[in-house]
């Protein structure tokens, strides 16, 4: 029998146990396509925070506690595990740190993210587990591998680390002075976190991990640049030879229109007209006028500048102005909240503005629009768009990161949305007047795209493979 790949996934948040958006889905999904694979096996660790659902705090098994530094402190770290499906995972356990109600934003944030970190290393050596690679994600676990390289090189000599930006806008930055009374990095080795005149824990991962990846190729050429490194492309740059882009993928199976419980009626393309029944549902609960022939467009996502939605705020009074519906669902922004409620107002027979976290509506929005709009300035991968086209629902998207990846005009004959290039007003109004016209007039090739979309492999089996080719290379070195 092959002998498989042991990997040790680190992550601040894992569906579905704990998640805020993109992170926790891929975390939650990636380490079952590699154990599915037959080729390695993954587990998982993540902290085990209060808000975990129940019925998963009920399935902990104990394993055992520790104390583990933090530079002159010694922090008690339970360690429990559970088993879902083909993936065992291992909970930290600390109530001062994670018994809160948010996973994130904090004032001790830094502090309780360097517990984590130092808590994996001290774990490895009780665990009946010894990973050849630790695979981190993000800047709350890119103290792990810089852990790795000054302290526990001679202790697990021939573990590997490799670090994962998912989104570099968010890198985990501090005042200079934590280096030795928090971190336990002294003067001489506070180097490798030192950058832009503070403490940055991405900058820290990357430099010292022996991979780096990053969640598509477009955005992986991106990094490299300062209009999308967040002020680390110098570092990406003198790193760019360990670097590589992996596309992420998406559960297929959860996201089937055949058999998704959370659609009004369920179909696939060989039944596609079921889908409009969606569409006229949609139209009834979120208060739209019924209208089977008018285009609708959907929107999912965080109400962030960084999803292009300022850019939209400029172009959607032209866009409402057409014969044309649009219902949005998102949280965040206070600004873009209110804006949203405002524009609702003014035009409350064509947009629908549903401010909430709502995962049933959200399917419920891919299955019923015949567009769904991600206008991005910056779309590390992008999950969103896969969604829609699994749902035949056509993606309009700017050819940034993973959206310029994934998604092929369709007027090249065989493709699956509406792409433009340039971030402004006038691209994105032609881009949507495109969509728009293909679908008022010419509803038998749209409807081919959108079974063309349908048919798409974005599951995570070539990234799955991706991966372990990868995690084989850095092995052999």
């Amino acid at each position: 029998m092959e002998k498989k790949t042991k990997i040790l996934f680190v992550s601040s948040e894992v569906q579905p146990f704990c998640g805020t958006g993109g992170l926790g889905d891929v975390m939650g999904s990636l380490p079952h396509a590699l154990n599915a694979t037959g080729k390695a096996e993954v587990r998982v660790v993540l902290p085990l925070y209060e808000s975990m659902a129940g019925e998963y705090k009920n399935q902990l098994k104990f394993e055992f506690s520790l104390e583990v530094p933090v530079s002159w402190r010694k922090q008690y770290c339970g360690v429990f595990s559970l088993r879902k499906e083909n993936t065992v995972y291992y909970l930290i356990d600390n109530e001062y740190y994670f018994k809160r109600y948010n996973l994130y934003g904090y004032y001790d944030d830094g502090e309780r993210f360097t517990f984590f970190s130092r808590a994996v290393p001290e774990i490895l050596d009780k665990l009946d587990f010894m990973p050849d690679v630790i695979h981190c994600h993000d800047w709350h676990t890119a103290l792990v591998p810089v852990y790795m390289k000054l302290f526990y090189s001679s202790r697990y000599p021939s573990v590997k680390t490799v670090f994962t930006i998912h989104n570099i806008e968010y890198q985990g930055q501090f005042p200079l002075g934590i280096g030795e009374d928090l971190l336990g990095i002294s003067n001489h080795d506070i180097g490798i976190l030192e950058y832009g005149g503070c403490i940055n824990f991405m900058k820290g991962g990357i430099e010292a991990c022996d991979a780096l990846t990053t969640v598509s190729p477009t955005y992986a050429l991106e990094l490299t640049e300062p209009y999308h490194a967040y002020g680390l492309d110098a570092i990406i740059r003198r790193n760019k030879g360990k670097m590589t882009g992996i596309m992420n993928g998406i559960d297929e199976h959860l996201f089937d229109p055949a058999t998704n419980p959370s659609l009004f009626f369920n179909y696939d393309s060989s039944c596609f007209e079921k889908k409009v029944l969606n569409k006229t549902e949609l139209q009834k609960m979120v208060g739209l006028p019924v209208d089977k022939n008018i285009p609708l467009i959907g929107m999912v996502t965080r109400l962030a500048a960084h999803k292009g939605l300022e850019l939209l705020k400029f172009a959607l009074h032209d866009i409402l102005k057409s014969d044309v519906q649009l219902v949005l669902l998102g949280t965040g922004s206070p600004s873009l909240e209110d804006y949203f409620r405002h524009i609702q107002m003014e035009f409350d027979k064509r947009i629908s503005a549903v401010i909430a976290y709502n995962k049933d509506l959200s399917q419920k929005i891919y299955a019923g629009a015949d567009l769904f709009l991600m206008p991005s300035k910056s779309e590390p991968c992008g999950l969103s768009q896969m969604i829609a086209c699994k749902y035949g629902t056509l993606p309009i998207v700017r050819a940034c990161g993973g959206l310029k990846d994934s998604i092929k005009d369709i007027d090249g004959g065989d493709g699956i949305g509406f792409v433009f290039e340039n971030f402004d007003v006038l691209a994105l109004n032609n881009t949507v007047d495109r969509a728009i016209k293909l679908y008022n007039n010419d509803r038998a090739t749209f409807e081919a795209a959108a079974k063309r979309a349908m048919g798409t492999d974005f599951s995570w089996n070539k990234s799955a493979n991706a991966y372990i080719a990868l995690y084989d290379r850095i092995i052999e070195k």
